[in-house]
């Protein structure tokens, strides 16, 4: 029971008894409740701060989980790209060199870059870092995979045509030559014969007696036959996949625009017309345009020590005879 307390009345001196009403009470009621509620939030936040609920403990345990496969991902991605980097290469530099297909360019490999405020909303996500990275690995992947699943159907249609291409392919010497002996000048920079000055010299040139038969070094088309001004009485094949072949200085031509021959068809007749110093034929390979190497294209005539052999004697810098 509550203890009956007094006070002093200052007026009458007396001992008066306090007397209690109901305001009283219910304002000390309220900050005994308020005290307690303070007391039970306060010990509420305590408890889930250090003693999580199973809910909790079970959502944390997802999300370390979670945070375990993104980091498997990432090293799987990472191998992923590895290997494609490596096909990558090999589809460039092996498979369609010997296809003789241009390589992918670096910025169709690599594809339309992702927009930067895709991965800055990802990035917000949980786990954001892991989950931004891991997203633009695999899109990068993606495209890249496409593309070389691309060039593998190109390259498969280019096989069902090697057969074709390498018939069409310049790739014996345009007069008979098996000795070597008739090997004058070479390709690259050479002593102009009339006016003793340096220039680059786009094709070979190989000595033989007026009248010797001339070939086609390949399956092809005749695009030109006729006089061509330095060059003499001229012809010149398309074998089609980007390549030509130039055969000058002849004393006859015996073939016709538009004409097919095939290769060691004999197409015209050594000779000395043109800017000439003797009887000869230069000739000269085109790819794409632009003349390369004739050298490069003896695969079917000489064996890997005749073409060493065959380096050396074009390599000859002053005996270019036109």
């Amino acid at each position: 029971m509550a203890k009956t307390k007094y006070h002093i009345n200052p007026q009458t001196l007396a001992l008066e008894r306090v007397e209690r009403d109901i305001q009283y009470w219910l304002k000390r009621s309220g900050w005994h409740i308020l005290g307690g509620m303070c007391l039970g939030i306060l010990f509420f936040f305590l408890y889930f701060a250090f003693f999580p609920s199973p809910k909790e403990k079970q959502l944390t345990m997802q999300q370390h989980n979670l945070e375990a496969q993104l980091k498997v991902l990432h090293q799987q991605v990472d191998q992923m790209q590895i290997v494609q980097t490596d096909m990558a290469q090999r589809d460039d530099n092996l498979y369609r060199v010997l296809l003789g297909a241009e390589p992918i360019p670096l910025s169709v490999r690599m594809g339309a870059t992702q927009k930067i405020s895709y991965y800055e909303e990802i990035a917000q996500m949980t786990n954001s870092q892991l989950a931004a990275d891991l997203t633009m690995k695999v899109d990068q992947l993606e495209k890249e995979l496409y593309v070389q699943a691309k060039s593998y159907e190109d390259l498969v249609e280019l096989t069902k045509t090697q057969e074709i291409r390498l018939e069409n392919l310049p790739a014996i010497q345009p007069v008979l030559n098996k000795d070597l002996k008739h090997v004058a000048s070479g390709y690259g920079w050479r002593v102009d014969p009339v006016y003793h000055t340096k220039r680059f010299h786009q094709g070979m040139d190989f000595t033989a007696k007026v009248g010797t038969d001339i070939y086609a070094t390949g399956n092809a088309k005749v695009i030109f036959a006729g006089w061509r001004q330095g060059y003499g009485n001229t012809i010149m094949l398309d074998h089609g996949f980007g390549y030509e072949t130039l055969y000058a200085h002849c004393h006859r031509v015996l073939v016709h625009v538009g004409q097919t021959v095939k290769r060691g068809d004999v197409i015209g007749l050594v000779g000395n017309t043109g800017k000439s110093t003797g009887s000869h034929v230069h000739y000269e390979v085109h790819y794409q345009g632009r003349p390369v190497d004739p050298r490069n294209y003896y695969f079917y005539d000489l064996s890997p020590e005749e073409y060493d052999q065959m380096v050396q004697l074009s390599n000859n810098f002053g005996n270019m005879l036109d």
